[in-house]
């Protein structure tokens, strides 16, 4: 099948879809658009069709699966049960197991554990008692997190020992938390593996990323890190990749502690914000392999060119966005919301780094 023969369905209808889309057709390659709210979405303003239908509608999705020739997904929330019952028709990304384990940091952290990759200490919380029990072992600090949901910063609690296990239980709102040690370290950094069904990779250079208030501010690429620090961290998602059946794009972010050990902290099955600045920066974008994975299209190089930097662009950055069009050496991505809110991911900015 030719790329101008093939349409790729895309579940979900943000700025990840919206910048596939983009990537697809660059190749020839039509897409689909999957999601409730589809219709107006920034996704949809750029793909050749669209669905307007929830993710649990058997009689749409199996007539969505006759209109595409693979699915993938632009966020790892939704439901498994509506990618295992895409994959009975056709080849869907990343797969239902993939999105079992990432839709559940406690799946997330065991499955990590059970592969001998390293974790914070955690424990699993399920009421105020087995709380009060993980905050008595943690014997210091930690973040108590929702299993589910929860992204940018939401969901999430720091808290320590000496505090009411009872009210914080009761804070939380969710019956099913993790409590993680907290990690001391020097920075995050995140790799990024693409994997077809038969199993081949291909790993792109890392990122060095920068927080604030819980959401992603700025990626540096490549990541200077040692070359043991890079064997290490390309084997993790290689065995993460692999033991969850990928076939797409994972993205893996890990602290480097002060010790200088790599520490596991979550997944991602499909593209992520801290690998934006490929689309410019690497002979093939993240966007872009995702495709050609999904379209049965040989992997596109992921060499990169020079050194890169990403700036996310939040709703009360987009003041900023006159001066970030006049400067030559950046390139600015807008996603086409049609509401700027406070800490909103509105575009990125990128460009390259001097010297």
């Amino acid at each position: 099948m030719i790329a101008s023969q093939f349409t790729l369905g895309i579940l979900g209808a943000g700025q990840l879809g919206r910048m596939t889309a983009i990537a697809a057709a660059q190749l020839g390659i039509k897409t689909h658009i999957f999601a409730p709210d589809a219709a107006g979405s920034p996704a949809a303003a750029v793909a050749d069709f669209a669905t307007t239908a929830a993710y649990e509608d058997k009689d749409a999705l199996a007539a969505f699966a006759q209109k595409v020739d693979a699915v993938t997904s632009e966020f790892e929330n939704v439901p498994a049960d509506t990618m295992q019952i895409l994959a009975d028709f056709i080849p869907a990304s990343p797969g239902a197991k993939a999105l079992r384990v990432a839709q559940n940091r406690l799946a997330e952290k065991t499955t990590a554990n059970d592969l001998g990759i390293a974790t914070p200490a955690f424990w699993a919380v399920r009421s105020a008692d087995e709380l009060q029990a993980a905050l008595s072992a943690l014997n210091g600090e930690g973040i108590l997190k929702t299993t589910r949901m929860g992204y940018d910063g939401k969901g999430q609690k720091r808290v320590s020992s000496d505090m009411n296990a009872a009210s914080i239980f009761e804070e939380m709102n969710s019956d099913e938390l993790i409590l993680e040690s907290l990690v001391d370290f020097d920075y995050e950094v995140s790799f990024l593996i693409g994997r077809t069904s038969d199993g081949q990779i291909c790993h792109f250079p890392a990122s060095r990323n920068t927080h604030i208030n819980g959401i992603l501010h700025h990626s540096v690429a490549p990541a200077q890190l040692s070359d043991a620090l890079m064997k290490a961290g390309r084997e993790a998602i290689s065995k993460m990749a692999e033991a969850l059946s990928l076939q797409g794009v994972l993205a893996m972010e890990m602290f480097v502690s002060k010790s200088g050990e790599l520490i596991f902290n979550e997944i991602a099955p499909r593209p992520h914000n801290s690998f934006h600045w490929s689309i410019e920066g690497c002979a093939t974008s993240q966007f872009t392999q995702l495709v050609r994975i999904m379209a049965g299209l040989p992997f596109g190089s992921t060499a990169m060119r020079g050194e890169w930097q990403m700036q996310n662009l939040l709703g009360q950055h987009m003041k900023d966005v006159p001066q970030h069009l006049a400067d030559a050496g950046k390139s600015v991505h807008l996603y086409g919301k049609a509401e700027a809110k406070r800490d909103r991911k509105m575009g990125h900015v990128s460009w390259p780094s001097e010297g």
